[in-house]
């Protein structure tokens, strides 16, 4: 939806997960997304360099997540949010779940989870 404002699918793909997940890594966003591994690290690099995104350090994992004194996050939560009512429901949803500890004998997979709400 927004790859021909943003330039590049992966920075959609990138925003969308931080509205809906609040943060994540490189390779958690490629794999979620089942992309290249390169792709989303460039997008997350040209994203933090603009500005849009920050990171730190969590041990060895460099996570990112919206700069809350990005000028403009205000106007991008809302374009985003609609921009995921675009995408079909499956991926919504899938989006939308946060798993917040590691899985543990999880056979149903919602074990750890709560949705997400805009």
């Amino acid at each position: 939806m927004l790859e021909p404002l943003l330039g590049s699918i992966n920075a959609e793909r990138v925003l969308l997960f931080m509205l809906t997940r609040e943060q994540g890594y490189a390779s958690e966003i490629a794999k979620f997304f089942n992309t290249d591994l390169y792709g989303v690290q460039k997008q997350l690099n040209k994203l933090e360099a603009g500005g849009v995104l920050i990171s730190y350090k969590a041990g060895k994992t460099v996570l990112f997540q919206f700069n809350p004194r990005y000028a403009f996050l205000k106007e991008l939560r809302p374009l985003l949010d609609k921009a995921l009512t675009y995408y079909p429901q499956d991926e919504q949803d899938r989006l939308r779940f946060v798993r917040r500890r590691p899985r543990r004998d999880d056979t149903d997979g919602t074990a750890g989870t709560v949705p997400y709400e805009p």
